[in-house]
């Protein structure tokens, strides 16, 4: 079986985990600490990050990007790019932008504050992180409301990777209840949406020792 090393508040972990239930594939996980590094992951990937895919053939893919790009090439009877060139250069680029960006900004610093450093006793979380963060929340959620106000999904008309990243980052925020809904309806609108689908049921019961979700957080209409 495949397998994906993964971690669940990591959400380039969960945009492969979405990915690969959109496409219908059986695969199973491994949660790894990607901080660890006398675990395996160094082993399977030099640069220590997740995701990592094992597919079927033995071929080990590491990276949301290279994840991608390979399941897209491997599975294409399921397509998670738009058929249309300048819709499918749009999915490219939002997904970009969320695993770069968002990520450097919002989900990467919010996660380590916490949830990473309580595997550090002499770490403590950084209230004024936590406010940087919120406040680049309000500006990014603004910038998805401008996307998914004009069109059926973030790219365009139909669910693409896009969608996948930014509900991946998206889901980890609201876990840990970072995201004042009553803000910004028309993102909640659209999270509602990808949320219900088959592919986000594993992401919805994922849970990490000590930090319990928000109320909300598995609730399909919220």
């Amino acid at each position: 079986m495949r397998k994906l090393y993964y971690y669940p508040l990591c959400a380039f972990s969960r945009t492969a985990l979405i990915l690969l239930a959109e496409k219908k594939l059986d695969f199973s996980i491994e949660v790894t600490r990607f901080w660890d590094r006398n675990g395996p992951l160094l082993e399977l990937n030099p640069f220590g990050r997740l995701p990592v895919l094992i597919d079927l053939n033995g071929s080990t893919i590491s990276g949301t990007y290279a994840i991608t790009e390979y399941l897209e090439d491997a599975y294409d009877n399921i397509r998670l790019l738009p058929i249309d060139i300048a819709e499918r250069a749009e999915a490219r680029r939002i997904f970009q932008w969320m695993q770069e960006d968002f990520s450097a900004d919002v989900t990467v610093p919010l996660v380590f504050e916490k949830d990473i450093k309580r595997y550090f006793p002499q770490s403590s979380p950084s209230s004024s992180a936590i406010k940087q963060v919120k406040e680049a929340i309000a500006v990014y959620f603004k910038l998805i409301e401008g996307f998914v106000s004009r069109r059926n999904w973030l790219a365009g008309n139909t669910l693409s990777i896009a969608d996948i990243a930014a509900a991946a980052h998206i889901s980890v925020l609201d876990y840990l209840g970072a995201i004042s809904w009553a803000h910004f309806p028309v993102v909640k609108e659209w999270y509602m949406r990808i949320k219900s689908r088959p592919s986000f049921k594993r992401v919805l019961t994922d849970r990490v020792p000590s930090i319990q979700p928000i109320s909300h957080y598995s609730n399909l209409d919220f």
